[in-house]
């Protein structure tokens, strides 16, 4: 069974109406792209049982998690649904993890999704919405 954790709605509600029906920024919205990547450890996550479910463009919600025991700047990438894909590389992880804590709102959009032998790579961007 995949983890699941557990999403304010509030959070879901202010990416959803920050765009248009057709995907659109809408007017007084500003979203900046921040950095272009990959979602790390998918293959210790059960992102395999319902991977067939993630599509290009999908919402991730991104969520700190400063008591991880192997690294206090690590940031949760989960779906919608709050199941947990795996975590933005530790590499590029310290900026984007000062931003959430300073209160910004961060979120990413799923580029592609492919396997290559058993790893599922996830390559995503991240996003400030401003």
């Amino acid at each position: 069974m995949s983890e699941i954790v557990p999403i304010d709605p509030s959070v879901l509600r202010l990416i959803h109406t920050s765009f248009g029906k057709e995907g659109g920024l809408q007017p007084f919205a500003r979203e900046i792209m921040l950095i272009e990547g990959h979602v790390a450890g998918t293959t210790h996550s059960q992102v395999g049982e319902w991977e067939e479910e993630l599509r290009e463009e999908d919402f991730l919600v991104l969520r700190r998690q400063p008591d991880n025991p192997h690294d206090p700047m690590a940031i949760m990438v989960l779906d919608e649904k709050g199941r947990r894909l795996g975590y933005v590389p530790r590499d590029r992880n310290e900026i984007l993890a000062r931003l959430l804590d300073a209160g910004k709102f961060l979120f990413g959009r799923i580029i592609t999704k492919r396997r290559l032998g058993d790893w599922l790579k996830i390559d995503l961007r991240i996003f400030l919405r401003d």
